[in-house]
């Protein structure tokens, strides 16, 4: 839902800001007020082109600011959380800033970004299941580009039809499918280079399986080379560590001794010698136990040169496998295993590929069978929805103008199932039936819309809908229909209508007022909100004129109090 518009320096709008609200937002004007500035501001919020020439005469550069409520729209976070843009307090605010030379910039929550990321967020072509739909959805005479996409006519046929499941299961096969056949073309590519690949890998697999390695061993393997190396060295640490301590006729056993004997003669004197030389007594049990522990060590080193060569040409050996597979055993062992993987899956791809070809048949199957269905139900759901329309519009006064919905069967299988769905027109019974892209009028476009919003109900994606021209060539009964019609769309959601039309407006939850303001040097344009006393003035004034007379506001005063009363 939006919820501010920001504007300046943008046409003739000097400074604007309108906060609007949910339900159906009316704005009306004179003619000449600058409605369709208003409406072009709104489109750029929607990815629209901007120039420079739109720039307010006198200034650098125009700013166009929206704040939208995307509290009920899952989608649209994600969407935002995908591309590194946070949402805090579930708001999105877009910012267009247009400068001299069309330099454009577009930010989303403060985050530069791209035009093409804000119509993708915004203002989607079109409404897909699983998809995002638009924010902002506005038909008028120059903007209706949803209404003229095919994807949307059968995005609306399948929500009027109740298809939305079925349709989501087809796609979901039918994606399956073509994995299938991708799979299948990547195994069959090349026969000579996967046979290649195979004695490629092959060689690889044997010349590391070969040393049949062990997890850790190339850190064993460098302590014992060194061990062997200096076994020299700590033999002659041992000995020397052994006299010091305990052979030698000055050794530390031999001075404790002295102490402990004469310590032990003078405990007679004094008892409490005896006590303190615990300790020493500790100390020398300890470096009996240290010289055996490592004397032990030093028999059990294996000084053999044969050995260390054996032991010498294996690390070298593991070194030459690092260099290719990794800088640990445990990563070679890893590289070795995915070896395997891949060769086991060279060798089978024959039979996968036969696997691949009979899942893809079964597929094939019921993608046809299930397709069959879609379209069969679709058929149903078009005259149905054909028909309902068309008494929408003959309730808006569009007589002579009928409604159809075109489904053709297609040849092939398409990722939404085998229909060609289109709206199309017919002026009279005379003229031929036409798509709505060739249909001209915005006001016919907006009324469209509105019976098919109408009959087919709200999404489950809340957003605001724009209409511009929904009132062209409609008054009195016609109008007032035209405003019951937009209150029921309104409600859950948001309509902002741009309209002539007392009846009309008489149904707004929230009314602007737009006018021409006269300045110094120049024009602009200032939007207001009506209170219920302005609110009657305005309705008055569009019922009358310029000249508003008591039966005028009587009237207005009326439409507002069996707008209310009927709600």
């Amino acid at each position: 839902m939006l919820l501010e518009l920001k504007v300046s320096n943008f046409a003739i709008i000097d400074s604007l800001h309108i906060s609007f609200k949910e339900g159906l937002n009316i704005m009306s004007g004179e003619t000449g007020a600058g409605k369709s500035v208003l409406l072009k501001s709104l489109s750029l919020l929607m990815g629209g082109k901007g120039s420079s020439d739109t720039i307010r005469t006198g200034a650098t550069q125009a700013t166009i600011e929206g704040s939208f409520d995307i509290s009920s729209r899952p989608d649209i976070q994600k969407m935002l959380h995908d591309m590194g843009i946070e949402a805090d307090e579930n708001t999105l605010i877009v910012r267009r800033i247009l400068s001299a030379g069309d330099k454009s910039k577009v930010y989303l929550n403060g985050s530069l970004s791209t035009l093409n990321s804000l119509r993708d967020i915004v203002a989607p072509m079109v409404e897909l299941a699983g998809h995002s739909a638009p924010l902002i959805e506005m038909t008028g005479q120059h903007e209706n580009r949803n209404l003229m996409s095919k994807h949307y006519h059968l995005d609306l046929l399948d929500q009027y039809a109740g298809t939305w499941d079925k349709r989501l299961l087809f796609t979901e096969k039918f994606n399956r499918y073509h994995a299938i056949f991708a799979e299948i073309k990547k195994l069959e590519s090349d026969a000579k280079q996967k046979a290649q690949r195979l004695d490629f890998l092959t060689y690889q697999r044997d010349e590391i399986a070969n040393l049949d390695l062990s997890p850790g061993e190339d850190v064993e393997l460098e302590v014992e080379v060194k061990k062997l190396k200096n076994s020299n060295r700590i033999g002659a640490f041992v000995d020397q560590a052994e006299a010091a301590l305990y052979n030698d006729d000055d050794s530390a056993i031999s001075r404790l001794n002295a102490i402990l004997k004469k310590g032990l003669e003078l405990s007679s004197v004094d008892p409490q010698i005896a006590a303190k030389l615990e300790n020493l007594e500790q100390a020398k049990t300890l470096i009996d136990e240290s010289i055996y522990d490592l004397r032990q060590y030093a028999n059990k080193i294996d000084a053999d040169p044969q050995r260390l060569e054996e032991a010498e040409g294996r690390l070298s050996d593991l070194r030459k496998l690092q260099k290719k597979y990794g800088s640990t055993v445990d990563d070679i062992l890893k590289a070795l295993m995915e070896m395997e993987i891949e060769i086991s899956n060279l060798q089978n791809s024959e039979s996968k590929v036969e696997s691949l070809k009979k899942e893809a048949a079964v597929l094939l199957k019921e993608l046809e069978t299930l397709g069959a269905e879609l379209h069969k139900r679709r058929q149903k759901g078009a005259e149905l929805l054909a028909d309902s329309v068309n008494a929408e519009l003959l309730d808006l006064n569009m007589k002579g103008v009928t409604f159809h919905v075109m489904t053709e069967k297609l040849q092939e299988l398409a990722s939404t199932g085998m229909s060609d769905v289109e709206f199309l027109s017919q002026t009279s019974a005379k003229d031929a039936k036409r798509p709505l892209a060739k249909f001209a009028s915005g006001g016919e476009l907006s009324r469209i819309l509105l019976s098919l919003k109408r009959v087919v109900g709200s999404s489950n994606q809340p957003r605001t809908y724009l209409f511009d021209e929904v009132d062209t060539g409609v008054s009195g009964e016609t109008a007032e229909k035209v405003g019951r019609k937009l209150r029921t769309i309104a409600k859950g959601q948001q309509v902002v209508c741009v309209t002539h039309l007392p009846q009309v407006a008489a149904f707004g939850d929230i009314h602007f007022f737009i006018q021409k303001s006269p300045q110094k040097d120049s024009v602009s344009m200032v939007v207001s909100e009506l209170k219920q006393k302005d609110r009657v003035q305005e309705i008055a004034r569009l019922i009358s004129g310029e000249k508003i007379s008591k039966t005028s506001l009587a009237h207005a005063e009326q439409l507002l109090t069996d707008a209310k009363s009927s709600r």
